[in-house]
């Protein structure tokens, strides 16, 4: 299928991708990761929930996690250009049949829940709780320094489909890959916040979580986090990296957290704010598409992934294989 065409005037105006819950199931041990070995700041907590942001962030929270039996992805949020973006939104879905509904949730305002395409937990807001700036307290910065939260991949069934549904409600590709025999896609990269993307998607079992990725400085606090994990008895938890994506030319590092939630520090990728963007396209089996240096991906990084609570992912519709370096 042709990648869509954007939508420049969508029925409601999301800004970015906001923030992203999981479940972990000992909440005490993925406090300490997060907070003393990558860095992200605590801005709030319960017996069962821990609130994060980056350094420069000035929302509440970039992402909950929330003490569970097992680990799962619970949701995904948006934030919204103003209160009548959710009225709008909620419109929008009640006509496609989706539910709705309005939850309350802890440091936002109006919240409104719902699914997408293929049932993955989205939630949209426009107020959220506002703190206080620390980008330039430079005592607080540790581990690999995160600045802010920047994309959320997943796994889907069906990634043609997945981006029509959210090119409907106006997010824009910014690079795709596409399968040569078929002409499916493979993967895409979207965005609303002009940069490369603030969604992808893998073709893959699914829906479920493929990795959350937060915006760092420089390449440099990547390799002070790989120091640090080897040093602190961590070295299992990097899963791949250092490298340079072929894909939105970022430089990253993936690793996983105590329960395997796959984590990615990202810096690096280019401006895409012009509306008549064109968007770039690889082929499934051009070795930079990965990585520009040319080394593959490991197999755990095409078929591990988090479940979403009560969703129940399938095999994807495209059976097609990337380039895979080995087994893990």
């Amino acid at each position: 299928m042709p990648v869509p065409d954007p939508v420049l005037y969508p029925p409601f105006n999301t800004i970015r991708l906001s923030h992203v819950e999981l479940s972990v199931a000992d909440i005490g041990a993925s406090r300490r990761f997060y907070c003393d070995i990558l860095g992200l700041q605590v801005t709030g907590e319960s017996d069962d929930r821990v609130y994060f942001r980056g350094m420069e962030e000035r929302g509440h929270h970039c992402l909950v996690l929330k003490g569970s039996p097992g680990p799962s992805a619970d949701l995904i949020a948006f934030k919204t250009y103003d209160e009548e973006d959710l009225d709008r939104a909620e419109r929008y879905f009640r006509d496609l049949g989706h539910r709705v509904d309005w939850p309350d949730r802890p440091f936002q305002g109006r919240t409104l829940a719902t699914t997408d395409n293929h049932g993955v937990p989205i939630e949209f807001y426009h107020r959220m709780d506002r703190l206080p700036p620390i980008h330039q307290h430079y005592h607080l910065y540790r581990g690999v320094r995160p600045l802010r939260i920047d994309h959320f991949n997943m796994f889907s069934p069906n990634v043609d489909q997945s981006v029509a549904f959210y090119s409907n409600i106006g997010f824009r590709v910014t690079e795709y890959t596409e399968d040569e025999e078929t002409g499916a896609l493979w993967a895409a990269w979207i965005h609303r916040k002009g940069s490369v993307h603030d969604l992808a998607f893998t073709n893959g079992i699914g829906p479920r979580m493929h990795h959350i990725a937060f915006w760092v400085p420089t390449p440099m606090c990547i390799i002070d986090l790989l120091d640090l994990l080897a040093s602190t008895g961590n070295i299992a938890c990097i899963e791949r990296g250092p490298g340079r994506h072929g894909i939105s030319n970022a430089l990253f590092l993936y690793v996983l957290d105590p329960d395997g939630h796959r984590i990615e520090f990202y810096c690096s990728d280019y401006q895409t704010v012009d509306p008549d963007h064109e968007p770039i396209r690889w082929d499934l089996k051009d070795p930079q598409r990965q990585t520009l240096w040319g080394a593959p991906a490991p197999r755990s990084w095409f078929e591990d992934g988090s479940a979403f609570t009560g969703i129940d992912a399938r095999a994807p519709d495209l059976v097609a294989e990337p380039i895979i370096a080995h087994d893990r």
